[in-house]
């Protein structure tokens, strides 16, 4: 099996009206739900051995929040796709399936809609829906098991293994 970890960007600062979507940055709540991710990440045991993130400054400072927790330096490779951002199910999955077969698992970080309309396509309608089919929060992680290859993965493939979202953890 494969594991994809689905993280959605964490709370994004609205302070600056005149900025372009692209480039807003986190708010002070999503820096604290960040480094609450990345705590819990570091004890579950988070290991991605890719991470493909959108190119919005929120979704790259959400990375870097969470990175620490990620595995022992160096960590995983790192991907940033410009494709992600504001990317829909569809084009989050044919994303996936470019990820080499000899890759175990990815964290893609990026953006609602698309995140959670990929894990609930991923998961059809298997045991765990209904952990992912409610709100899927800023800053919220859901795992994923699916079959190899990544070249292969189709809707319904997936089993949720877990689903986080920070309010639920000590912070």
């Amino acid at each position: 099996m494969r594991t994809l970890y689905l993280l959605r960007h964490a709370k994004s600062s609205w302070d600056d009206a005149g900025l372009d979507d692209h480039d807003r940055p986190l708010a002070p709540r999503g820096e604290r739900a960040g480094a609450t991710i990345e705590r819990h990440a570091r004890e579950a045991g988070v290991r991605p051995g890719l991470v493909i993130c959108s190119t919005a400054v929120r979704a790259r400072q959400t990375l870097a929040l969470v990175a620490g927790g990620l595995g022992d330096d160096p960590g995983p490779e790192v991907v940033y796709d410009r494709r992600i951002y504001g990317a829909s199910a569809t084009d989050l999955l044919e994303r996936l399936r470019e990820v080499p077969a000899a890759v175990r698992s990815v964290m893609l970080v990026g953006h609602q809609p698309g995140i959670q309309d990929l894990a609930l396509a991923l998961v059809g309608r298997g045991a765990g829906l209904d952990r992912l089919s409610g709100k899927f929060p800023t800053a919220a992680l859901a795992t994923i098991a699916a079959p190899p290859p990544w070249s292969g993965l189709e809707r319904g493939d997936g089993t949720v293994v877990g689903m986080v979202k920070p309010k639920q953890l000590p912070g």
